[in-house]
């Protein structure tokens, strides 16, 4: 009877055993499959470009990961992932700027990671930073009227001496809040201080041709129309208009600006990026990662400088000819002027135009 009893307990604990070890591998199937799954990465973009949703395509037909697609405005999704916080699905946040990015990290919304060797290998330092990368360059450039401005007046022109009382009435440029001229004027607070800075500002005021107002293509616009004699604007707008993809009014108006860059004597041409930056919280990092290197393979670049215009962040892939044949590729770019002090200096590069008058 003893013995029969033993027997049953020895069961009736087994039973329990068993039972406890289902309901484990039910709860690690299920683990699985959810880990399985979730094969995605979660991109909130801000760069305005159809032509990126067929790169995500191509990405996910290589590796099958899923990628959902955020798009939005900087401000909208910046603010959507802060108020959010650990609970936001972003891996990536994909931006035009670096000033962006900066700002971005600074306020820990970024984590390290972007580190990998093949990254480090695609991007020059100064386009980088281990929470965010360059994936494609734009250069911030002066375009003239050639029938109004002489070889003599741009002969050594440099940001600096777009200052000079000699361009009084004669140039345009986007307004202070734009983030491409933030970067630019921080770039040239970190270069040549807050003070040096402040007096440029007050000169770029006294020379503006108007009050300043839309994109960059209305800055080329102003100088076909006879507005202006110089504006300041991201290279790959010009292509942009000549391409035809904006209309032939812009079309034509593109045919009549010539291309300038400035620094050549000293630092080269202010240089920014569209960038990619790891979300702290990213819950797909490995995938994000993996996504940011198919970015800087010479299949995307190609897909970038074909569509959009920018410049190649990688070597060995060429400008859509668009860009080689009316902008040029012989230039010295500023390698000097590391990216992440855009963001660093924001904050100063705003306060001086906004005490220079600058709207």
């Amino acid at each position: 009877m003893r013995i029969v009893l033993i027997l049953n307990l020895i069961m009736r604990k087994n039973g329990e055993i068993m039972r406890k070890i289902s309901i484990f591998a039910l709860i690690a199937s299920l683990f699985i499959s959810s880990v399985a799954i979730a094969n995605e990465v979660n991109v909130f973009n801000a760069r305005h470009y159809k032509a990126d949703a067929e790169l995500y395509n191509k990405f996910t037909n290589k590796t099958g990961i899923k990628v959902n697609l955020i798009n939005g405005k900087a401000g909208a999704l910046e603010k959507r992932m802060i108020e959010e916080g650990v609970d936001s699905s972003a891996d990536l946040y994909i931006t035009a700027d670096a000033g962006r990015c900066g700002v971005f990290k600074s306020k820990g919304m970024t984590q390290s990671g972007l580190t990998s060797a093949a990254i480090k290998a695609a991007v020059p330092a100064n386009f980088r930073t281990s929470h965010w990368t360059g994936i494609a360059k734009r250069a911030r450039i002066v375009f003239y009227s050639p029938e109004r401005v002489s070889g003599a007046e741009l002969s050594g022109l440099t940001y600096e001496s777009l200052a000079d009382p000699k361009w009084k009435g004669r140039l345009v440029i986007r307004a202070s809040n734009n983030i491409y001229n933030k970067s630019l004027v921080a770039s040239l607070v970190k270069n040549n201080g807050k003070k040096a800075t402040a007096e440029w500002a007050k000169g770029i005021v006294s020379n503006m041709a108007r009050t300043p107002k839309g994109n960059d293509r209305a800055q080329i616009m102003a100088v076909a129309a006879g507005e202006a004699d110089i504006a300041v604007a991201n290279t790959y707008y010009l292509a942009l208009m000549l391409s035809g993809k904006k209309g032939p009014e812009q079309q034509e108006a593109a045919k009549k600006v010539k291309v300038f860059f400035p620094n050549q004597g000293d630092r080269g041409t202010h240089m920014n990026i569209s960038c990619a930056a790891l979300v702290k919280n990213a819950p797909n990092k490995t995938n994000a990662i993996k996504l940011v290197e198919f970015l800087l393979t010479p299949e995307s670049q190609e897909h970038f400088v074909n569509n959009t215009f920018e410049f190649p962040m990688i070597d060995n892939v060429s400008a859509n000819s668009l860009v080689v044949n009316n902008i040029g590729l012989d230039f010295k770019q500023d390698l000097k002027t590391k990216v992440s002090s855009y963001g660093a200096k924001q904050a100063d590069a705003l306060e001086v135009m906004t005490a220079a008058g600058w709207k």
